[in-house]
């Protein structure tokens, strides 16, 4: 599926989060992620969209959560994943994966740093990666990376 993308900030050892919220906040990060995602249809689980401040501007928010009292008019809930598979597949619309770890597991196929979160490993082997930008805040340094499915 050409319009199913996962995006995502990767500690060395897969690390993602801590305390359901992001462990770094790099403004050209954030920026990177605001960019590419707008304009486009986010898939997350509750507690990804419960961490959020707000509703992201200019992005249709999917939301995938077994809590069948979890409601809210502002987004599309699912308590399937294959319905949000079928969406995804019989639509032209691009759709970015931004988390949980378990939405990220469920979409793959599927710890030195600070966190409690890890994006799930997955064989490089099977991906083409390109780097496609680089940067560093407050040493801190960062790569935006691209994986293409071989």
């Amino acid at each position: 599926m050409q319009n199913l993308k996962i995006i995502s900030a990767i500690g060395h050892n897969n690390e993602i989060g801590k305390d359901n919220g992001l462990i770094w906040r790099i403004p050209g990060d954030l920026a990177f992620f605001q960019k590419t995602t707008i304009n486009n249809n986010v898939i997350m689980g509750r507690k990804t969209f419960e961490s959020l401040p707000h509703l992201l501007k200019n992005r249709k928010h999917i939301v995938l959560s077994r809590d069948n009292n979890f409601n809210n008019k502002d987004i599309e809930i699912y308590s399937d994943y294959y319905q949000v598979l079928n969406k995804v597949k019989n639509s032209r619309e691009d759709f970015y994966v931004i988390g949980g770890e378990s939405i990220y597991r469920l979409f793959e196929n599927d710890a030195v740093g600070d966190a409690d979160s890890y994006f799930p490993k997955f064989s490089k082997d099977d991906w083409h990666k390109e780097i496609i930008g680089e940067g560093n805040y407050n040493d801190i340094k960062y790569k935006h990376v691209k994986y293409l499915r071989r």
